[in-house]
Order: structure tokens, then C-alpha cells, then sequence
């Protein structure tokens, strides 16, 4: 019996909700952004009015108003659309207990186990996508397939307020003719290098030989061949489970402009102490450092490198982002914006295998220091203990992403990748 995945997608969210609190704004174009003050100028999302305007989620609030003037802009409240995700999963859940979040207004559903409760995927689609608009207030979009990759091209595929089937009988005709940067995963860079061999389509993806693309790609271009092909098993994860958490990461853009590698590396300390902590909190140990840059000019990059060991430790965190960093920028243009995560997450009580040269020791007690820290911020706030690093400039001495907690849209930040 094949698998049935639904990939549902709240349509414009953060505008959608925002519409919700102000009825006035309904039939006029709406934007939610970040505060141009504090640097974070970008359309982080728009209405369908907006958006058939021209408005592009990414872009800077001056561009956006070049093609609409009569954009009205909004600052983000992201315990309003935190509410809103939590309602729609309760609704999800009434169906099925394994509900994967992809983001906050994104969510697989795998609902092969209850298809003799509530019926075939395309009437529970219909059913929930009614349920969104009638009790939330906002639309849905919903795919629906044998796969979880098919299923979020199929709740891309016809937006909003719709529901999109792609069967092992029409993925081909539906699927294949798609850009090839339709396809979950691929990125620009990756769209890019697929394009200078001769392929624009999902469909030339799937009907190229994959130890060609493995080649080009290295082992994620067969991975993409399989998800081409609609090869893709990966399970949906109940609701709720560990693994779901898969990363820990903060990003934010940056109070100037960073022109040479000592402000990167202040930047790079503000974040990793941020991360470091939150990973804390988990109770988490992280084994992969992944950067994200963009630069003045929008252009952007994401490297990772898995640690020897896993870690809590601004410092380690901080040094391996940086050599990153140093690896791969060019200083063809200053940074806007900078993301920091840690993922590989394990336990952190996991029993650690010592060896000659790591000083095990200095690490716990680093480990002890930071700790405490983290119970005085607890207590007296975040100001009441800073790194000297930072104090030397005022511009970075203030920053608390992890009480800012500062949240860019998926696509924002993975429109970037390796460059």
C-alpha cells in the first residue's frame, strides 16, 4: 500500500494573521517586515495582493514599495503567529499523530494509518483546508502524495486556498516539466550548476544518469535523483518527538555593515554565545557548525563542518564558524546579515570518549563557567554579564539574539546555499 502525505502550507502567514488583527487592511497590500531602524528592512512576507503587485518575500522594503506604492508595512509579532501555528497543528492532529513541522507555517502529515478513520488524502486535505478557513481565519494550501518531497510540490504547486494531488500515475506529467529549483532542496547554486549542464527541469534530474549528477553534485545529486523520480521514504515524524528538533541556530542582521574579519568575528561571538546557550537549555550537545552569510548585495552562502566532538561551548562554536568563514568569503562586498546553528544534536549526559589530545579537564570546566553564567543572565538579564570581546564596540555590546530572537523566513536564509 503506497503512503499517504499531505504537506500543508499556511498561505502568507505572518500577513494573513496580521489581516485578521486589522480587518481595515483586507482588500489593500500588506507586508510584514523587519524594522528598517534597526537594519532588518526586508519583506519577511506579503498578502496575494502584495504579491500580485510584485512584492517579493527577501527583497528591501524600498524596493518593494518601488513596485507598490500603496504597500502598507508591518512589524512582525511572532506570538501571534506562534498561537496561530499551534491552533493548525491541534487541527492536524485530529487526523493523524504524526505531524512533522517544516517551519512555523509548514507541516508533513502522514496519514496512511488512518485512512479507514477519516477517509482517502484528498477528502482529509479538503476537510482540514476547510477547517483552517472556518475556524483560523486564514487559507491553506495542501499537497497531497505517496512522498513527503511530491507533497510540498504539490502544496506549491496551486496557491491559495487549494488542494494539489500528485499520484505515482501523474507526477510525471505534473512534476516533471517544473524548474528544477522547484524541486525541495535545490537551491540557487546548486539550480545554477544543474543549468550550465544542460538541465532546467525536475524532469531532467530524473532522467539524467544519476552517477552523473553524483559527479556534478557529489552524494546529493543522486539524492536528488531519487527525489525526482519520486523515490523519496523518508518518514514523517510523530508529533512531538526528540527529532524533530534537529538544529539550534540564531541569525540576524548585523547593527552596520561588516568590513573585515575582526567585526565577522564579533558578530560570529554575539551569535555563538547565543546558540551556545539555547543549546544549554536543551539540555543538547552539537557536532555540526553551519554558517550563513549574506552580503550587502544580497548575494549569500551556507558552509557547515562536523567538530571532532560534540559541544556547548560559545568558543569552540564561535572558532569553527569562523573558520568557515574564512575558508569561503571573499570580501568582494561588506556582510548585511550573518545566521550561526548547531545541529548533529545528541544528549547531553552521552558518556564522551577522551583522547591524548583534548584537555578534557579545561573543557568541563568551561563548560561549569558558561553554565553559571547562564544562571546569572537567568536572574539579572542578559547585560548583567558580557564578553569583553564585544565591549569594545558599542554596536555589538547591546545585541541579545537570543532574547531578540530575531526570525527570518526558511526561505530567506536557504535561498543562499553554497555558492
Amino acid at each position: 500500500m503506497d503512503r499517504i502525505i499531505l504537506h500543508s502550507d499556511l498561505n502568507s502567514f505572518y500577513a494573513s494573521v496580521e489581516c485578521l488583527y486589522h480587518p481595515e487592511l483586507r482588500e489593500r497590500p500588506v507586508a510584514v517586515c523587519g524594522d528598517p531602524e534597526a537594519r532588518h528592512g526586508i519583506i519577511l512576507t506579503a498578502n496575494r495582493i502584495a504579491k500580485n503587485a510584485g512584492v517579493k518575500t527577501g527583497e528591501a522594503i524600498w524596493e518593494a514599495k518601488q513596485k507598490c506604492p500603496s504597500l502598507v508595512t508591518l512589524p512582525p509579532d511572532y506570538s501571534k503567529y506562534l498561537r496561530f501555528s499551534r491552533m493548525a497543528r491541534e487541527i492536524y492532529l485530529d487526523y493523524t499523530d504524526r505531524v512533522e513541522p517544516f517551519g512555523i507555517d509548514e507541516a508533513w502529515l502522514d496519514l496512511t494509518g488512518s485512512v479507514s478513520l477519516f477517509g482517502e488524502g484528498r477528502q482529509v486535505a479538503e476537510r482540514i483546508r476547510e477547517r483552517i478557513r472556518e475556524e483560523l481565519g486564514i487559507t491553506v494550501s495542501i499537497g497531497v502524495s505517496f512522498n513527503k518531497i511530491f507533497a510540498k510540490l504539490g502544496s506549491d504547486y496551486k496557491k491559495p486556498d487549494a488542494v494539489t494531488v500528485i499520484s505515482k500515475e501523474n507526477y510525471r506529467p505534473l512534476v516533471w516539466p517544473l524548474p528544477a529549483k522547484d524541486l525541495l532542496y535545490v537551491g540557487r547554486a546548486t539550480a545554477r550548476k544543474l543549468f550550465d549542464h544542460g538541465i532546467a527541469t525536475i524532469g531532467g534530474v530524473a532522467q539524467t544518469e544519476p552517477l552523473l549528477l553524483e559527479r556534478w553534485l557529489g552524494k546529493w545529486g543522486r539524492m536528488l535523483w531519487r527525489f525526482a523520480n519520486g523515490l523519496d521514504d523518508s518518514p514523517v515524524c510523530v508529533y512531538g518527538d526528540e527529532a524533530v528538533i534537529q538544529s539550534v541556530g540564531n541569525s540576524a542582521t548585523t547593527p552596520r555593515d561588516l568590513e573585515d574579519n575582526g567585526d565577522v568575528r564579533l558578530m560570529l561571538t554575539v551569535l555563538a554565545d547565543s546558540v551556545a546557550e539555547r543549546t544549554r537549555e536543551l539540555g543538547f550537545l552539537g557536532q555540526t557548525v553551519s554558517l550563513s552569510v549574506r552580503d550587502a548585495g544580497l548575494a549569500c552562502f551556507t558552509r557547515q563542518r562536523k567538530l571532532e566532538r560534540p559541544t556547548c561551548l560559545t568558543g569552540e562554536i564561535a572558532g569553527a564558524a569562523f573558520s568557515l568563514f574564512q575558508e569561503h568569503y571573499r570580501w568582494e562586498r561588506p556582510i548585511r546579515s550573518i545566521g550561526l546553528s548547531l545541529s548533529g544534536l545528541s544528549c547531553g549526559d552521552v558518556p564522551v570518549q577522551f583522547d591524548l589530545f583534548c584537555d578534557q579537564a579545561r573543557r568541563e570546566k568551561r563548560a561549569r563557567l558558561e553554565s553559571a553564567v547562564d544562571g546569572l543572565r537567568g536572574r539579572f538579564g542578559h547585560a548583567c554579564v558580557r564578553r569583553a570581546v564585544v565591549m569594545a564596540d558599542r554596536d555589538f555590546a547591546g545585541m541579545n539574539p537570543k532574547g531578540e530572537h530575531i526570525i527570518h523566513p526558511v526561505g530567506y536564509l536557504k535561498g543562499g546555499e553554497g555558492a
